[in-house]
């Protein structure tokens, strides 16, 4: 009798444990985080979002910082001036290019040369598309599919990534961290094509800290090079250098409760040319 009693505590116990989460307590795959950080393998086909793991990236528009530096930024890779490498090198500028593949990926040996020079390239999505509002999944393919791109063709994983026209949700944040992105960057001020600066918010000047975003110009007034040049003599007015982004963005804090966010209107009441 206390065989059997004792056959059927065990069996019972069997059942129990055949309940629980496949592949480890974690209840990820071989026993790893159910998130991670990787392209979703070991889920099923149709699966949700995953899960959150632990702090989104922190989304900027501005460095918080005493240091006398500003950061400049271009956007999707439509550029190709080739006096702009030269400038990059000259001056030394530690720019930061944020790519989209179908604008950029026809002229990638152009930013291989700028990188050769000091630029850093970041991810812009592989189409840009408005992430705010799409499913999961959709925003993680942008997102981690330029990952791969960019590592593929130059060796070096982006850390940072720039939402197109600097819209995003929480979804977004989600999956710039499930594809390996430590920061979000927007921007405060704007490089228009004709050269002139624009202010989302705040002083109407420059100051230490601000991230510039310069934006591919439909037609623009001045080449890249010279609209750069212009801007490093505004810097110089106000005793400003450029500085390396990646450095000061590795220093903010993770985003605790992020929110939604759309850029603000320009002027004439669309989204602003910058970041776009």
């Amino acid at each position: 009798m206390r065989a059997a009693l004792l056959a059927g505590a065990v069996a019972l116990l069997a059942v129990i444990a055949g309940c629980g989460p496949p592949g480890g307590p974690s209840g990820g795959p071989s026993g790893g985080p159910p998130g991670g950080t990787g392209d979703g393998a070991g889920r099923s086909p149709g699966a949700g979002p995953v899960p959150e793991t632990g702090a989104l990236p922190p989304v900027v528009d501005h460095v918080p910082t005493r240091d006398k530096v500003v950061f400049l930024t271009y956007d999707d890779g439509a550029e190709r001036d080739p006096r702009f490498i030269d400038l990059v090198r000259e001056h030394r500028l530690p720019v930061s290019l944020f790519l989209t593949d179908t604008v950029a990926g026809p002229g990638y040996a152009h930013f291989a040369r700028l990188r050769s020079v000091g630029a850093s390239l970041q991810n812009h999505t592989l189409d840009h598309p408005a992430l705010r509002g799409l499913p999961y999944a959709g925003q993680r393919a942008e997102i981690c599919g330029q990952q791969r791109k960019l590592t593929s063709r130059f060796g070096v994983r982006p850390r940072l990534f720039r939402p197109p026209y600097g819209t995003y949700d929480t979804t977004t944040l989600r999956a710039a961290a499930d594809c390996g992105i430590a920061a979000v960057v927007l921007w405060r001020v704007a490089l228009e094509p004709d050269g002139h600066l624009t202010y989302s918010h705040g002083p109407h000047h420059l100051e230490p800290g601000d991230i510039i975003s310069v934006p591919s110009g439909e037609a623009p007034t001045l080449s890249l090079a010279e609209r750069t040049t212009r801007v490093l003599g505004k810097l110089g007015e106000r005793g400003l250098k450029v500085g390396k982004l990646e450095d000061y963005v590795g220093r903010i804090s993770p985003s605790a409760v992020p929110g939604e966010h759309r850029s603000p209107v320009s002027p004439s009441g669309g989204i602003p040319s910058g970041g776009v």
